[in-house]
């Protein structure tokens, strides 16, 4: 899959694979997200660094913050697994469930007040017409 190396990866190659642009690439790891190696300018990303993206953009497609995906990227520990990334994990999950529940019922009654509004402006254009 790599132009270059069978371990390591090009900002191109990993844009490719992940639908993205380079600079998406280059912004990450100006937040500290990404740590590639440096051989003149050239990035070369190890395939820890593919996971974390990947992770990064899971997290993103969840609608966390760069900030809460860091947090639960940064939690994992080779030595000792991912017990407590994984419970950090479904902690942020059950918080942004009841967010968007909460978001969802606010939804509901503005739709609700909407209805309310557009049935009133109706009936006092009947009114004015009749």
């Amino acid at each position: 899959m790599s132009t270059t190396s069978a371990d390591s990866y090009s900002i191109s190659e990993l844009a490719q694979e992940f639908g993205i642009t380079t600079r998406t690439i280059r912004f990450y790891e100006d937040k500290g997200l990404l740590s590639p190696e440096r051989r003149g300018q050239t990035r070369i990303y190890k395939p820890e660094d593919r996971v974390r993206l990947k992770l990064i953009l899971r997290g993103k497609r969840l609608g966390f913050s760069l900030d809460e995906s860091r947090e639960i990227i940064d939690l994992y520990d080779p030595a000792h697994g991912n017990v407590d990334q994984l419970n950090r994990l479904i902690d942020r999950i059950d918080a942004k469930r009841q967010q968007l529940r909460r978001q969802q019922r606010d939804i509901e009654k503005m739709l609700a007040q909407l209805d309310e509004a557009t049935a009133r402006a109706e009936t006092a254009l009947k009114d004015q017409t009749n």
